[in-house]
């Protein structure tokens, strides 16, 4: 098996507050021998559990990486027992590009697992992560949002899982981290998915949908900022108390959670984030758009629920996710 060829620039296991790189060696036209520069923080004390924190997965989605910089900046080693490992852009050159996926290879990091040490920039990445630095963790959290295509009332997620004990755990983490919402999300594909790497190893995992839209908010932000603290305190890592708010518990027990487009043209929605929507009501309108005097084509709800996402731009095309349906339970 060939070697990955990613160095990080600190050490991983000493003690103290490190700030540095995963250097990835990658030549190109304006660099024969240059490097791409993944920012990584690693924050230890002692002996105790380990917590893997990644955001920019995709590098339109600015939760993660404000939430993980601010954390990296003024989390002390004396703060925490155990070990911390930052990594704000986990998709660097997507994040510098402000798009989903790398501009280098047209990679998506969350379809990109298990990796290849000898793949594509994108592969090598996911690779290292794989290999190297999810055995070592005990707890991940994993930030994400809507990016520019899709909209969220602000969750955190756990998957349904076989190992009931596994499960439980992520459960627990993920009601720590505390959102405004928490949910059992039902992915569309799991298939080469970091949750679904994380997930196979063992580990207990947060993710989350904390807006979209291509940007973040104050509101959306702070949401971040106290879960990730939240998770390291349930974790053992972090001293002191949860702080810990109402949070909707929902559930997507099946793919008529999903709405998705036949059609190409302008969307008109037709219920708001949040807004409780009845089996059979109209969630959303495409309008035909190369000419006038054509009613639209109703798009409707196949189940009762709220409206946890909505599809942002004001165009869509067919196959475009338009609306996802999450059923309030009493627990996870």
């Amino acid at each position: 098996m060939p070697v990955n060829p990613i160095i990080p620039t600190i050490p991983l296991t000493e003690d103290g507050e490190h700030h540095g790189f995963l250097r990835l060696p990658y030549s190109r036209d304006d660099s024969a021998w240059g490097s791409v520069m993944i920012p990584l923080s690693v924050i230890k004390n002692g002996e105790g559990p380990s917590a893997l924190l990644t955001g920019a997965n995709h590098g339109d989605e600015y939760e993660g990486p404000v939430a993980l910089m601010d954390l990296a900046t003024t989390l002390k080693a004396s703060d925490i027992t155990g070990r911390v490992i930052i990594v704000p852009a986990f998709n660097y050159p997507a994040f510098r590009a402000g798009s989903r996926t790398s501009p280098i290879d047209k990679g998506n990091m969350n379809r990109s697992f298990p990796g290849k040490p000898d793949g594509t920039v994108t592969e090598k990445i996911a690779h290292f992560f794989n290999s190297v630095l999810l055995p070592e963790a005990n707890v991940v959290v994993d930030f994400h949002s809507g990016g520019k295509t899709l909209d969220f009332v602000p969750f955190a997620c756990a998957h349904v899982l076989e190992n009931a004990d596994q499960q439980a755990a992520c459960v627990a983490a993920v009601e720590a981290f505390n959102a405004p919402y928490t949910m059992m999300l039902l992915e569309i594909d799991n298939v080469g998915m970091y949750d679904t790497a994380v997930e196979d190893q063992g580990k207990i995992l947060v993710t989350t949908e904390l807006g979209g839209g291509g940007t973040a908010s104050a509101r959306s932000i702070a949401i971040a900022k106290k879960g990730v603290r939240n998770v390291l305190k349930h974790a053992g890592i972090m001293n002191g108390e949860l702080d810990t708010r109402p949070s909707v518990m929902l559930d997507m027990p099946d793919d008529d959670c999903y709405v998705f487009s036949e059609d190409d043209g302008l969307i008109e929605p037709t219920r708001d984030l949040g807004d409780v929507v009845e089996k059979g009501e109209v969630v959303a309108r495409v309008w035909l758009p190369d000419r006038t005097g054509r009613p639209p084509i109703d798009y409707r709800a196949k189940r009762s629920g709220i409206l946890v996402s909505r599809h942002f731009p004001g165009l869509v095309k067919a196959g475009d996710c338009m609306a996802v349906l999450g059923v309030v339970v009493d627990s996870l």
